[in-house]
């Protein structure tokens, strides 16, 4: 009989369901070598956050076939070192969305009618109804910034309550904002003309401090903000000071840039603000529907189906994955490089599998190229499964086409996308040692491994460009890797693909297409 090992607390409705096919062995609390010790027993690892799943667990789990995080997030897991191993990681990343959009709207309206200060005041022996007179979110102007799955639901829920609805979502098309009965605007027109404005974003490079000093000058004056997404997307001095100032009129805040919230002055702004402590997943349905979600998971793959929220690569032998691993690599990178190229809003992915690929099971690589085109939207929510779907949610049309001739390379990938920035196209290969190369940029013959951070610029081959371009770079401190350009004729059109060594720094693009003969440049972070 499978055994299944319990490292934190999970709600009893999870153990019944594991119980049907498994031996269950709940021991919570258990430091790292202690799990080390007894995990070669176990057939799968059932835990939410407390426990961390390092690559010593991981290879010491030689039964393994699963690892499931009750919750959303894998942090706690070392996915890679699970996925080289052969081990599925599930998590439940719908487990919390109703609990989380309830608490965002709960907090809007406890800040429009004042209800945490009017229950003190009751409580400390007092009735000073004339204090409390508060807002009605009525007909009244919601704005939505990131229109997922909890973002959706609080969206749809205010359009109940006669809001009006206006979202911010790069990543979203406008028929399928149509649809949720949303106006699709830029950040500008949502800040200047929401009442209410509900962030719902993962924190990345762009998200940080996303509501700012400057923003919050464009905001009305009698504007409420709410953050029931992640920490950090708010400057909480700026906010502070907002609110000191009356540049908006309240915020209610479940997340923080530090967890626990330590010394703050957003403790002392009274009635204009609201501090819960993360409470976003914290209510009993949610707990209950995470732990059957991973624990359903765990049933099926011990019983050999497969796991419907796997985050790495679901339901695939040990033989198959290591066949395909590679390629999938290939593919995600490619569909991130080209959608980082295309920009935002993509409305159209076409994968072709040329060569010898064209001969094989196209659907893990177009899942894969899928799956890295949203990485940068969706991060740790997008995986194997759930990438088609999310696809559709966005208005994404894929198409898979083949071409079973050979070329340079006995098997290439080639994406094309339709984006914001227009569309964009991509080829890569494997070389015979497994490692990934870029072989065309746009129609432009390349051949360069892909690298964390790169610069592609469009410009006419003329001399004097590349050196300009990278005395340039050097003025802003960042240091060139590698340096290539694609040309079809001399003197003509042509790309370079700059590897870097850091980041580029804010404002460098503009300056990088003032050199004459630039015509374009794009930075991609892989």
């Amino acid at each position: 009989m499978a055994k299944v090992l319990v490292s934190d607390t999970i709600d009893e409705a999870g153990i019944k369901i594991l119980s049907q096919v498994a031996q269950v062995d709940v021991k919570t609390g258990l430091p790292t070598a202690e799990i080390v010790k007894i995990i070669p027993e176990y057939d799968a690892l059932m835990l939410r956050s407390s426990t961390k799943v390092t690559k010593e667990i991981i290879e010491a789990g030689v039964g393994l076939k699963i690892i499931g995080r009750a919750g959303v997030g894998v942090d706690n897991i070392d996915v890679p070192a699970a996925t080289r191993q052969g081990i599925v990681v599930v998590n439940s990343p719908e487990g919390n969305t109703i609990a989380a959009a309830e608490h965002a709207l709960a907090m809007m309206l406890s800040l429009s009618r004042y209800i945490p200060d009017a229950n003190q005041s009751v409580k400390n022996k007092q009735w000073n109804r004339n204090s409390f007179v508060g807002a009605e979110v009525y007909k009244k102007t919601l704005g939505v910034i990131g229109l997922g799955k909890i973002g959706s639901h609080v969206a749809n829920v205010a359009r109940a309550l006669g809001m009006k609805v206006l979202a911010y979502d790069p990543f979203i098309s406008k028929e399928r904002a149509d649809q949720m009965g949303c106006t699709l605007v830029d950040l500008d027109l949502l800040f200047t003309e929401s009442d209410y404005i509900t962030l719902h974003v993962p924190k990345t490079k762009e998200t940080t401090h996303l509501i700012n000093a400057e923003v919050l000058t464009k905001m009305k004056p009698t504007a409420r903000i709410i953050n029931c997404s992640r920490g950090g997307i708010i400057d909480e001095d700026a906010l502070v000071a907002a609110l000191e100032t009356g540049k908006i009129a309240g915020a209610a805040l479940d997340v923080f840039e530090t967890e626990p919230l330590g010394e703050s002055k957003l403790r002392d702004l009274g009635s204009k603000v609201i501090l819960t402590p993360h409470l976003g997943a914290s209510t009993a349905e949610a707990q209950v529907n995470v732990a059957i979600d991973v624990a359903e998971q765990i049933r099926d793959v011990l019983l050999g189906l497969q796991a419907r929220s796997a985050v790495n690569i679901p339901g695939l032998n040990p033989d198959v994955m290591e066949k395909l691993r590679p390629y999938l690599k290939l593919a995600e990178t490619l569909g991130n490089l080209v959608g980082q190229l295309a920009g935002g809003r993509i409305d159209l992915l076409k994968v072709n599998l040329q060569g010898e690929l064209a001969n094989n099971d196209s659907q893990p690589l177009v899942v894969a190229s899928i799956k890295g085109l949203l990485s940068n939207a969706l991060r740790e929510r997008v995986n194997y499964v759930n990438a088609g779907i999310e696809a559709k949610e966005r208005g994404i049309r894929v198409i898979e086409t083949r071409d079973a001739s050979l070329g340079d390379y006995s098997g290439s990938l080639h994406l094309e996308a339709r984006g914001t920035m227009g569309e964009h196209s991509v080829m890569g290969a494997l070389l015979s040692n497994g490692e990934i190369r870029i072989t065309n940029l746009n129609d432009f013959p390349v051949n360069v491994p892909p690298s964390n951070y790169m610069l592609f610029t469009l410009h006419r081959d003329m001399p004097g460009i590349i050196g300009q371009i990278g005395s340039l770079l050097g003025s802003f401190n960042v240091n060139i890797a590698s340096m290539q350009v694609g040309r079809k004729i001399v003197r003509g059109d042509a790309v370079m693909v700059l590897s870097l060594d850091d980041p580029l720094p804010e404002g460098i693009l503009s300056e990088i297409t003032k050199v004459a003969g630039v015509r374009d440049a794009y930075t991609v972070n892989l």
